[in-house]
Parts: C-alpha cells; sequence; structure tokens
C-alpha cells in the first residue's frame, strides 16, 4: 500500500458517521433482514447464492448473545419462507464466547439443531487468534452432532497454524471458507508480506481440496482466483465440491465474470444497526473507494 493510501486509510476515523454512511449501502444490505431479502432475491437471479450475517461482535452479555441467537433463528424461518437459495454466517463472539462457554456452546447447538431440520447452513466464523482453537473445538464438535451438511467454519491464510488445522478437520464432510484473514496479530502467530500470505493461501487451498474438504474460496484477489482455478483443473475437482465467496459490494463484475465461467458463487451479504464498524474496515481494505469518502467530506466542510 502506498503512503498515499496509508493516509487515506488512517483518515477514515475521522470522518463523519453520515458521510461512511453514504458509502456504506455498497457493502451493507440495510438495517433489517427486510432489507437484506431484497438484495438476496436480486443475486439468487444473477445466479449467486448468499449468506446471511447479522452485524455484531464480542458480545459481553447474556442478552444480547440470546437476542442475536432468536434473530438468527427468524432469519432461518424466513429463508424458507421466501425460497431463498441461502445460508448464515455467525460470530463466536456475538453468539456468547466471550461470555459464557455453555452459554456459547446452547446458543450454536440451538442454531444449528434448526438449520439441520430445515436443510440449511450454519457457517462459524473466525476472529482474531484469542478465538480460533475454541471456535475450531465447538465446530468439530457441532459436526460430529449434526453433520458436515449442516455447519462449517473459516481458516485465515495468514494465520501460521492453518495448515496443521487442516490436517486436524474432519474426515468426512468437512465445509471451511478459506479466506486471508483481516485481524491485526503478532508475528509469530501470523504470516507477515502481501506475497507470502497469497502463497500460503495456494499452499492451504491445495491441502483443503487433496483432502476432499468442500472450500468456499473466499477472495476478490484475482491472482488467487487464477491460481484456484489452476488448481481445480489440475486436480480435476468437481464443480459440487467448492464455491468462490465474494463480499456484498466488492467485485461485481468479477463476479459475473466467474458465474459465466460456470462456478459457484456466494456473496456475504451483511445486515444490521452495527454498520459503522463494519463499513469503516471495509473502507480501510479499500483505499480508493475511501478517497472517494474522504474527498466527499471536505468538499461538504
Amino acid at each position: 500500500m502506498s503512503l498515499f493510501n496509508r493516509l487515506v486509510v488512517t483518515s477514515i476515523p475521522f470522518v463523519p458517521k453520515f458521510i461512511v454512511g453514504r458509502v456504506a449501502r455498497r457493502y451493507v444490505a440495510g438495517e433489517t433482514f427486510d432489507d437484506a431479502i431484497q438484495v438476496i432475491r436480486r443475486l439468487n437471479g444473477e445466479g449467486a447464492m448468499a449468506t446471511i450475517d447479522l452485524l455484531g461482535e464480542e458480545v459481553h452479555d447474556a442478552g444480547p448473545a440470546q437476542a442475536a441467537t432468536e434473530e438468527y433463528l427468524r432469519v432461518l424461518e424466513a429463508i424458507a419462507e421466501h425460497g431463498l437459495d441461502c445460508n448464515i454466517s455467525t460470530k463466536p463472539t456475538q453468539l456468547g464466547l466471550m461470555v459464557d462457554a455453555g452459554l456459547y456452546r446452547k446458543n450454536y447447538e440451538v442454531l444449528t439443531r434448526r438449520a439441520a431440520e430445515m436443510g440449511n447452513f450454519v457457517r462459524l466464523d473466525m476472529e482474531d487468534r484469542t478465538t480460533t482453537g475454541l471456535t475450531l473445538d465447538l465446530y468439530r464438535t457441532l459436526h460430529g452432532q449434526f453433520g458436515g451438511a449442516h455447519v462449517g467454519t473459516v481458516l485465515q491464510a495468514y494465520m501460521r497454524r492453518t495448515l496443521s488445522d487442516i490436517g486436524a478437520l474432519p474426515e468426512e464432510q468437512a465445509n471451511i471458507r478459506l479466506c486471508k484473514g483481516i485481524y491485526i496479530e503478532p508475528r509469530d502467530t501470523a504470516w507477515k508480506g502481501y506475497e507470502t500470505v497469497r502463497l500460503n493461501f495456494v499452499n492451504a487451498l491445495e491441502k483443503l481440496l487433496r483432502q476432499g474438504v468442500y472450500v468456499g474460496i473466499a477472495t476478490h484477489d484475482e491472482y488467487l482466483i487464477a491460481a484456484a482455478e489452476g488448481l481445480i483443473d489440475r486436480l480435476g475437482i468437481a464443480r459440487d465440491r467448492y464455491e468462490f465467496q465474494m463480499l456484498l459490494g466488492v467485485e461485481s463484475k468479477l463476479r459475473h465474470i466467474l458465474i459465466a465461467r460456470g462456478h459457484r458463487m456466494r456473496v456475504y451479504v451483511p445486515y444490521g444497526k452495527d454498520w459503522y464498524l463494519y463499513s469503516v474496515r471495509r473502507l480501510r481494505e479499500n483505499p480508493e473507494i475511501a478517497r472517494h469518502v474522504i474527498t466527499a467530506f471536505f468538499r461538504g466542510a
């Protein structure tokens, strides 16, 4: 990232919330699931699947964790009612990981059981290094209870432990979203350097595919997409054994290209009142868009 782009990114927290809100519409479906339904219908019409994320994380009280679980249960019902091609993505710290181990496990058991009854699927998102082991432990437990068709988790290519974690996945029907990773981690925990993380992404993807894991290839990096297509072709991976995944509002043209090439595609669709921090995170990853936000701020000042 250039020095100028670094300056742009570090300026984002000082931009008023209402300015960021104008751009948030690109990345967030809205504040309610009714808003998200419209976006998912459009994506399904384009040939893409979706995964729903209720925004919010790092919950420290039982009440909000329970409320998030109940909202996700309503979402599962609405997905079925409206006939949407959509599953759900969940943050462990939103469902009680930092509150109580028993509550955390109970919330996930209730949610995954209902998803299994409805023929749907729950993804346990991956957060920072302090939650990695606990998230993987619960994933393996839920996989044993409800089967790999109904629960999956995430591995991050920048984590040094990822190749080892792949080796410890369930032997049958493991379902993993592979992404680069976005949390700031120390060097002894995470690989550093753009090309280094890319290399580990490709290494991890190859190991997952060779191990028979169903992989959500979560990237907007065209280099990694080309590398993934090469691996899929070389290893003879069937089209129903993987999917590409992208964020709402990012690289829609590339998304359409991949769909046209016959790949399964899933779009991450967030909604909720906690849109600000999520949007700031997306802007930090996209300095060009962040520049437009800052320009709009100073023009209006």
